[in-house]
């Protein structure tokens, strides 16, 4: 059987997804990251912007631009997605529309939720749409997956609840709105490094957004590096982000940022070769317990070292051939 079968019954494996997300306003910009895509692979997302990318009175033209693109040729390996305005915005319910009717996005980030509810609203909202869509219907589709930014005081509190429902794949921090949010009360320099990973309120939110989402077999993606001129900056964010934090995904706003968030979150050449090994050694023994290099493995660390050569794959890295039959 394959081990996806035998170590989440139910089929209640865990969403797996490229560990960079990589943002994009501007048609240049857009058409130069889709170019990139290509070039490199979908080791990377792209998340087309319509809520801070459209200027002021061009929000349907931008909408417009975002699902041609979506839609279009050039977008070959079907990891592009598109963040709408806010629930509640006045441009909601146009980007969606626009979006759903002539294109199928990879997912759709919504920004701004104040909870729960405004979630599930969404949510509602987005699935009409998609029926309605015409362009947007193939035979057996699924819902189009949706990615939610925690970034007020009511989506941290309901990120558990959020991070439960089916239709969502990652949770995202948003931490310049979350930081602002409190009226001063938090100074700018939790906004960076190294005081995002050192003040108390941030590093809570931070651990509260990917405590839920591993608790839901959901992805957390950490926040953006705003120091653009310093594309290592993001990488030892990232690391940072995912040795203390649990982070499997980080956001990118500059091109030069996708390359060392990715290598920063792909698992080591060791650690997959290791991973390869144990898994194999599981399947000769029917997945019961194994012991390698003295230790004790069991269905628990299997299903550790399943997820890390998914993250593994989803990254580009080279994998032994003997990791091909477990992916």
């Amino acid at each position: 059987m394959h081990p996806s079968q035998v170590l989440f019954p139910g089929n209640q494996q865990p969403v797996s997804l490229p560990v960079c997300d990589h943002y994009a306003g501007s048609e240049k910009l857009m058409r130069k990251s889709i170019a990139l895509q290509q070039q490199l692979g979908p080791i990377f997302d792209i998340t087309l912007d319509c809520e801070d990318g459209a200027g002021a009175g061009n929000e349907a033209a931008h909408a417009e631009l975002v699902a041609a693109l979506i839609a279009g040729g050039d977008n070959l390996h079907q990891r592009i997605g598109a963040r709408v305005h806010a629930f509640g915005s006045p441009w909601f319910e146009q980007d969606v529309a626009i979006i759903c009717a002539k294109s199928r996005p990879a997912y759709l980030m919504l920004p701004k939720a104040e909870g729960l509810a405004d979630v599930a609203a969404a949510l509602s909202h987005i699935n009409r749409a998609a029926q309605n869509g015409g362009a947007a219907q193939q035979p057996g589709a699924k819902p189009i997956p949706l990615h939610v930014l925690i970034e007020t005081h009511g989506a941290l509190h309901d990120a558990y609840q959020i991070a439960a429902l089916p239709q969502v794949e990652s949770l995202s921090f948003g931490i310049m709105d979350f930081v602002s949010a409190h009226y001063g009360a938090i100074g700018d320099e939790a906004m960076h490094s190294p005081g995002q990973f050192t003040h108390l309120l941030v590093a809570r939110a931070k651990l509260a957004i990917a405590a839920a989402c591993h608790a839901h077999g959901k992805v957390p993606s950490h926040n953006v590096t705003t120091d653009i001129r310093n594309p290592e900056a993001a990488g030892a964010d990232a690391r940072h982000a995912a040795a203390e934090f649990a982070y499997t995904r980080m956001w990118s706003i500059h091109p030069s940022q996708i390359a060392p968030i990715v290598q920063a979150l792909t698992p080591a050449a060791s650690a997959v070769d290791n991973a390869s090994q144990i898994l194999e050694k599981a399947q000769s023994a029917a997945w019961g317990p194994i012991q390698h290099q003295g230790r004790l493995h069991d269905r628990a660390s299997y299903r550790y070292y399943w997820t890390l050569l998914q993250r593994a794959k989803s990254s580009g890295a080279a994998l032994p051939a003997r990791a091909a039959q477990f992916i």
